[in-house]
């Protein structure tokens, strides 16, 4: 088996309110949108974001998982310079996004994280380090 990921799929509760987020907020292009279903957008040269509605993921996969707490996973936009962290988190905010203070780190990089309209955290860091720079184009 390849060593790889080919969608990240998230379960929201208001697919509208995401679109609205991501497409019209942050200004991301979706690969396929059908209303009340599911938006997918290409976030890498092959991996996709698939945004999917709630109902119609418990259908096929099952029930998430709810309660109170944040969402056990996180999503990580690495950029290039300590600046572009503080510049993309304004973005995400101007977008409605729930930010946190970016923070130094113990292990020498700097980041913050922002919550998308279900909840879910994105972390935006700048990390200086050997596998930091793997993931940047």
């Amino acid at each position: 088996m390849d060593q790889r990921i080919s969608f990240v799929t998230l379960a929201v509760r208001d697919l509208a309110r995401s679109h609205a987020f991501y497409v019209d907020g942050l200004g991301w292009s979706p690969e396929m949108y059908v209303a009340g279903e599911v938006l997918m957008l290409k976030v890498g040269p092959h991996v996709v974001l698939s945004l999917w509605d709630r109902a119609a993921f418990a259908a096929e996969v099952g029930e998430p998982l709810d309660g109170p707490g944040v969402p056990p996973v996180t999503l990580a936009h690495n950029v290039a310079t300590r600046e572009e962290v503080d510049e993309v988190l304004a973005t995400m905010q101007a977008a409605g996004a729930e930010v946190s203070e970016p923070a130094e780190r113990e292990w020498g990089g700097y980041t913050g994280y922002a919550a998308d309209p279900d909840g879910f955290r994105w972390e935006i860091a700048w990390n200086p380090g050997e596998i930091g720079q793997t993931v940047l184009p």
